[in-house]
């Protein structure tokens, strides 16, 4: 267990740094930029709790937001991910095949579900993100724009992430 959190703590902080110096200054005209740090709250482990979960999840945006000098767009947007990646594994997955430390990585769980849950929940973060960014629908066609790039951006990394440390599972 402790090794677990350390090891969680070192995925923090390599995302974190990831996403604040080398991510930030990456994009696409303004158009796709990526957000790999939310691939620290997909892998935390699923039989984490609930308000831990939250609470991971708002430090993480709220760091990011830190440095991107936001006022708490993507500590909401962690959030809503947070409330959908709780909704998505009670729907989809059954929990009392799994430990409650094992994190849905992609040597864990079957690819199709591993990308299904990737997409979804990068498309309800950025959703909420550019939404909130935007707060408004006078460029809706725009912002629909930015999200969907920046959907496929991002999936696009956190597939290649997962590639980078893909173990087949243990039989």
């Amino acid at each position: 267990m402790a090794r677990l959190l350390v090891f969680n703590i070192a995925r923090f902080i390599v995302l974190l740094m990831l996403q604040v110096f080398l991510f930030k200054n990456i994009g696409y005209y303004n158009l796709a930029t990526p957000f790999p740090y939310i691939l620290f709250i997909l892998l935390l482990p699923v039989g984490m709790s609930n308000f831990m979960l939250y609470c991971l999840a708002f430090v993480m945006g709220i760091s990011v937001d830190a440095f991107y000098d936001t006022l708490g767009v993507n500590a909401a947007a962690s959030a809503a991910l947070a409330w959908a990646r709780i909704a998505f594994i009670r729907i989809t997955l059954q929990t009392d095949h799994y430990e409650n430390y094992m994190t849905p990585l992609w040597g864990n769980v079957p690819f199709r579900w591993f990308f299904l849950y990737t997409v979804l929940l990068t498309l309800i973060h950025h959703s909420v993100l550019f939404m909130v960014e935007a707060f408004s629908f006078h460029q809706f066609h725009y912002t629909l724009i930015r999200i969907l790039l920046s959907c496929i951006f991002t999936v696009v990394i956190i597939m290649l992430f997962s590639l980078l440390f893909y173990r087949r599972k243990q039989r």
